[in-house]
């Protein structure tokens, strides 16, 4: 294959080692300055100049965008997306991995396990915020940054409602997260790439520092990962968009939490710490699925009038339980299951021999007509306005 690495720092660890595994394997493999690219929109089809020059062919990119031009890098990224051309990271993951505040949200919807964590803007809500995570000491996290910098331990309300307030008064949005005291300044840095941990690390820091980063001056170990954590981490990194991550998390009392997913982890570390191949690894991986580049389904699929994809979820006492897909009779009615999720499982194109359970959920496209009655009602999480008690009740009947 034709390989283009997107990277500003071609002599850096991970680049050069990344394009010497490709070249090893017999691929053709330049690294392109992601801030040399021109996104040409003046055609009948999408098409990029690299250098003032239109950009020659390839079949993969694999993007290693800094922090600093996300922006213009996602652009680029997307835009080799538009040209049917593979990435194993996608310009919306890459993009919501950036932002902390949008990946935590994003995270917290699949049953992550995470540390707490609270976003507030007002002053007046700080103090409430921080009681909401469960109270001093507190981690404050600044959302762009990167290696450690910009997050800060608060050992008390006072510290951290001072910390809080003059960084957004330089307009800097921050996080207020959860202290894991067990951790103990370690974390477990776990390299995904495709469906499975390709490596793990532990890291620790050093002295009172409790920010493990080796960039921080922390020291690394190879770990094994048991089955809990090895899943965690490549759950957070399929859910996020990202295909190869550096998915980073906190060894807590009830399991694995994720602070972390990265979509340009750093290699050197991890590949001295194990004595593995991540790289090779890594265009092993692009190579096995050049032929699949990214398509935006939904976009894809909602092109013809009156169709579309829902999610339709089988509650308890549904006619549908007990019942195959196949007797389900939802083909008749022009719906096809494109995933069934059960418990933390998903089933993707299931046969139509399986027979459908209470609380599955499946991801169908079909006819939205006939899958409107089928969507569930919109759950609520708390009452608007709390119940009196009885005895309040009771003694305004009497009065």
């Amino acid at each position: 294959m034709k390989l283009a690495i997107l990277s500003r720092s071609p002599g850096a660890y991970s680049t050069a080692r990344l394009k010497s595994a490709a070249l090893e394997r017999g691929h053709e493999c330049k690294v392109l300055n992601t801030l040399r690219f021109a996104i040409d929109l003046s055609g009948d089809e999408p098409d990029m100049q690299f250098r003032g020059k239109q950009l020659s062919d390839y079949d993969a990119v694999l993007p290693r965008i800094g922090a600093s031009v996300t922006y213009f890098g996602t652009a680029v990224v997307r835009q080799f997306e538009q040209m049917d051309v593979y990435t194993p990271n996608t310009a919306n993951g890459i993009a919501n991995s950036r932002d902390k505040l949008r990946a935590t949200q994003i995270l917290s919807r699949h049953e992550i396990g995470m540390p707490a964590t609270t976003f507030v803007r007002d002053k007046a809500d700080v103090l409430p915020a921080i009681d909401l995570v469960g109270g001093a000491p507190v981690v404050i996290k600044l959302l762009e940054g990167t290696q450690g910098i910009g997050v800060i331990l608060a050992p008390d309300k006072a510290v951290a409602e001072a910390i809080i307030e003059t960084l957004q008064s330089t307009k800097q949005n921050v996080l207020i997260q959860q202290f894991i005291a067990e951790s103990k300044g370690r974390d477990i840095r776990a390299l995904v790439v495709g469906d499975r941990v390709v490596g793990a690390m532990r890291r620790t820091a050093q002295g009172d520092e409790f920010r493990s980063n080796v960039h921080r001056g922390g020291s690394v170990e190879a770990v094994e990962l048991s089955e809990e954590y090895e899943r965690t981490a490549v759950r957070a990194a399929q859910i996020m968009g990202l295909r190869v991550a550096g998915v980073d998390m906190l060894e807590g009392n009830d399991g694995p939490l994720v602070m972390e997913v990265n979509s340009s982890p750093g290699l050197e570390g991890i590949e001295r710490a194990t004595g593995l191949d991540i790289a090779g690894a890594i265009i092993d991986y692009i190579d096995d699925q050049v032929a699949f580049p990214e398509l935006d389904v939904r976009q894809r699929l909602t092109v013809s009038t009156g169709y579309g994809v829902a999610e339709l979820h089988i509650p308890e006492g549904s006619k549908f339980v007990g019942q195959t897909i196949d007797e389900s009779g939802l083909r008749e009615l022009d719906i096809t299951i494109l995933t069934l999720h059960r418990d933390r499982s998903v089933i993707p194109n299931p046969k139509t021999s399986r027979a459908l359970q209470a609380d599955d959920r499946l991801t169908c496209f079909g006819k939205l007509e006939e899958m409107r009655g089928m969507i569930p009602t919109r759950r609520k999480r708390r009452a608007k306005v709390r119940k009196l008690p009885k005895e309040i009740l009771d003694a305004n009947t009497e009065a």
